[in-house]
C-alpha cells in the first residue's frame, strides 16, 4: 500500500477503527490540534480516546486517552506517534498509559511501504484470566506484532476487494466486478459486527450463565431497532472459552472446512454444504470469503445460505459466518447496496497458546441470536 494511503488509515479515526476493528472496539477524536500544513497530514495533531480490545470477554480491554501526531520525516519517511495524556490529567484513572508507541513509515518503489512498529505501554493486567495470561505475556494480544500482522492481512483485503477484474482463483456464482465488491463489503460488515460484540468493552454488560472457571458462558442482550443491517428485535450474544491440545492451524482449517460443517454448525441441519462462491483474499488460502448453500431435507432452510470469512495471520486466526436471505444474497452478487441486508454474525477466534504455535489453540466463540 502507498504510505500516503496508510497515514491516512492512521489518521482518520473511521478508516482506522474499520481496518483494526479486531483490535479496536472504540474510538474516538475528541479535539483537533493541527490539520497539518500543506495539504497533508504532516504536523496534524489530535486528541483521541480509544478502547483495545482481544475478541473474549474474559481480556479486560485496555483504555487509553491520548493524543496522535503526524511527522514526515524526510521526503520518504512518515512518523505516527501516540503518547497517553493521563499524567497531564490526574482525575483520569486508567490501568494503562502509551508511552510513546507508533510507526515509521517509509516509501517502497512500486506502491510499497515499510512499516516499522512499537508499542510501548504500561499496563496492570492482573484482570486477564489464565487462559489468556500467556498469550497476553507474549504480546500477541496487543503488542506490535498484532498491529503488523493486521495491517498486512488488511492491505491484502483491500487490494483484492478494489481488483478490477476477476481473478483465476474465485470461484461459483460471482460473474460481475460490482457483485463480488457488494459480497466483500458486505463480509467486512459482518467481521465488524463480530469483532464489536464479542470482546471485553465496557459498552457491554455480560452475564455469567454457568461455570467456575474460563469454560463460563457468558450471555449479552442488546435492542435492535432501525438498524436496516439487523433484524429488529432482541439480540442474544453468549460467548465462552475453552482450550484444546492441537495446533490453532488445525483448528482453523477445521472450521472452514465446509464438509467438515456439518459436524459442528446446527445450521447445516446435518445436510451437504457445498461452497458456491469462493473469494481469496490474500496469499494464504485461509484468508477467504464464502457463500455456503445447505442442502437439507428441512424445507424452513430452503431459502438461506450462509455468508464465511475466514481470515488468519501469525497472531491468530477467525472464522464469522451468518445466515442470509437468498432473496437478499441475490441483490448482493447482483451489485446491489449490501447495507440493507440484515446480519446477525457468529463464529470463532482461535488464538494461539503463547508466543509460539506449537502449543494449543484457544478458540473462542460468539454465537448470535435473534429472538
Amino acid at each position: 500500500m502507498n504510505h500516503i494511503n496508510l497515514v491516512e488509515i492512521l489518521m482518520d479515526v473511521n478508516q482506522w477503527t474499520s481496518v483494526f476493528s479486531g483490535i479496536v472496539s472504540r474510538a474516538l477524536t475528541l479535539d483537533i490540534l493541527s490539520t497539518g500544513v500543506a495539504g497533508n497530514y504532516n504536523g496534524a495533531l489530535q486528541v483521541m480516546t480509544a478502547e483495545f480490545q482481544v475478541l473474549s470477554p474474559l481480556v479486560p480491554t485496555r483504555e487509553n486517552y491520548f493524543v496522535r501526531y503526524c511527522k514526515q520525516h524526510t521526503d520518504e519517511t512518515w512518523a505516527v506517534v501516540d503518547v497517553s495524556l493521563e499524567n497531564l490529567h490526574p482525575s483520569v484513572i486508567s490501568r494503562c498509559r502509551k508511552r510513546p508507541s507508533g510507526c515509521l513509515i517509509q516509501e517502497l518503489p512500486n506502491g510499497y511501504s515499510k512499516v516499522i512498529w512499537v508499542e510501548h505501554v504500561e499496563v496492570d493486567d492482573r484482570a486477564v484470566h489464565n487462559i489468556y495470561k500467556r498469550l497476553v505475556n507474549s504480546g500477541l494480544a496487543f503488542g506490535a506484532k498484532r498491529w503488523v500482522a493486521t495491517l498486512d492481512r488488511q492491505c491484502e483485503r483491500l487490494a483484492s476487494a478494489m481488483a478490477n477484474n476477476i481473478p483465476a482463483g474465485d470461484v461459483g456464482v460471482i460473474t460481475t466486478i460490482e457483485g463480488r465488491k457488494s459480497m466483500m463489503k458486505l463480509a467486512q460488515r459482518m467481521v465488524i459486527g463480530f469483532c464489536s460484540g464479542v470482546g471485553a468493552s465496557t459498552a457491554h454488560t455480560w452475564t455469567t450463565l454457568s461455570g467456575s472457571g474460563a469454560d463460563d458462558v457468558r450471555v449479552m442482550t442488546r435492542k435492535s431497532m432501525d438498524d436496516p443491517g439487523r433484524p429488529p428485535g432482541i439480540v442474544l450474544s453468549a460467548a465462552t472459552s475453552f482450550w484444546l491440545p492441537v495446533p490453532p492451524k488445525r483448528v482453523f482449517d477445521f472450521l472452514r472446512n465446509e464438509n467438515a460443517r456439518n459436524e459442528w454448525d446446527i445450521l447445516s441441519n446435518r445436510g451437504v454444504v457445498q461452497e458456491m462462491a469462493h473469494i481469496a483474499n490474500g496469499r494464504d488460502p485461509g484468508n477467504a470469503v464464502s457463500l455456503l448453500r445447505v442442502n437439507s431435507g428441512n424445507s424452513s432452510q430452503s431459502n438461506m445460505l450462509i455468508l464465511q470469512e475466514s481470515c488468519t495471520d501469525s497472531t491468530g486466526s477467525y472464522v464469522i459466518y451468518a445466515p442470509v436471505d437468498i432473496v437478499a444474497m441475490n441483490v448482493v452478487l447482483s451489485g446491489g447496496d449490501p447495507d440493507y441486508v440484515a446480519l446477525l454474525p457468529s463464529g470463532f477466534a482461535i488464538l494461539p497458546d503463547g508466543p509460539t504455535h506449537l502449543g494449543g489453540g484457544i478458540p473462542e466463540v460468539c454465537l448470535g441470536d435473534h429472538y
